[in-house]
């Protein structure tokens, strides 16, 4: 498949955007652990949690996306 190809992959616009949940989590949940606080008390084992879990999925998209561009 060419380069050009990967534009026109739905799968491959599923795999970005997951990987840029990961993403929004990770700033958030840094932002929130720099600024400390509350917010910090409140959320930060939730975005963790969030965090690995959206990270699971991510890999496991990109792996499925992998293996089947291999294929043909």
């Amino acid at each position: 498949m060419n380069p050009n190809g990967l534009a026109s992959d739905p799968l491959f616009w599923v795999v970005a955007a997951a990987s840029l949940a990961v993403l929004a989590i990770l700033v958030i949940g840094i932002g929130g652990f720099a600024k400390g606080g509350d917010f910090n008390r409140k959320h930060a084992n939730k975005l963790m949690r969030w965090r690995i879990g959206a990270q699971l999925v991510a890999v496991v998209l990109i792996l499925a996306f992998v293996w089947l561009r291999s294929k043909g």
